[in-house]
């Protein structure tokens, strides 16, 4: 399980406060209005800033650990695919930093791309992608890491419909595969709707606790309606 102990995060005009627990072997999405802190409460679970308070994994405080050595592996909505390097290369990354991949992990890095619809393209730079592929790219390195808790960032912004529906059945079905905890950030109310247990709402310096999808969008709040507008989610 991952605890949120009167997590508070503070940087200049801005604050954002949480204090819940995200249920394990689950989904959960991250949504609210722009600039409400979605991006950066995962940046401060997996330990690009320090906020105050404390961030419990599996009953074991990881509130110090540098990003490195926490079991979480984060994928930014900037992709971060090293220009100079090819696909295999910059997901190959997922596995070792090295860049001495041995037979067997080339082949997984082949299987990973060939899941998130880039068969063939390991030899490609980047800058030979467009921008929905270079994110499928960065989602093939991050799961290669297989860890535990799985943070992603508006993934699947540069995606169209049908696309990022795909991907959304990938991710959900990789998640289960390891048996992670995933965290999703979105602005498409549907992402969550589609694969999220449940659901925390961002807005107004907190980050809310979770609630179980169906009963959030059934029963919006005031400020969760005016949220969606005229979305056929309600």
């Amino acid at each position: 399980m991952l605890k949120l102990e009167k997590l508070f995060i503070n940087q200049g005009d801005f604050a954002l406060s949480a204090n819940f627990a995200v249920p394990p072997d689950s989904t959960t999405a991250i949504i609210g209005p722009s600039g409400g802190g979605k991006s950066t409460l995962l940046l401060a679970l997996s330990g690009f800033i320090k906020p105050q308070g404390r961030v419990w994994w599996q009953g074991e405080d990881i509130s110090d650990l540098p990003p490195a050595k926490r079991p979480v592996s984060i994928m930014f909505q900037a992709h971060n695919l090293f220009p100079h390097l090819t696909l295999q290369q910059n997901v190959g990354l997922g596995l070792r930093t090295d860049f001495k991949l041995s037979k067997p992990e080339r082949l997984t890095v082949e299987a990973a791309l060939a899941r998130v619809g880039l068969a063939g393209r390991g030899a490609d730079y980047p800058r030979a992608l467009s921008g929905g592929q270079m994110q499928r790219a960065a989602l093939a390195r991050t799961i290669l890491r297989k860890k535990p808790l799985l943070l992603l960032d508006e993934p699947f912004a540069a995606l169209g419909p049908g696309l990022r529906q795909d991907m959304l059945k990938l991710v959900e079905s990789l998640r289960a595969e390891l048996g992670a905890t995933l965290l999703l950030v979105t602005h498409a109310p549907e992402d969550a709707r589609h694969i999220a247990e449940n659901v925390v709402y961002v807005d107004e310096e907190k980050a809310r606790s979770p609630v179980e999808t169906g009963a959030f969008f059934r029963k919006p709040s005031p400020a969760l309606a005016a949220y969606l507008g005229s979305s056929p989610m309600l």
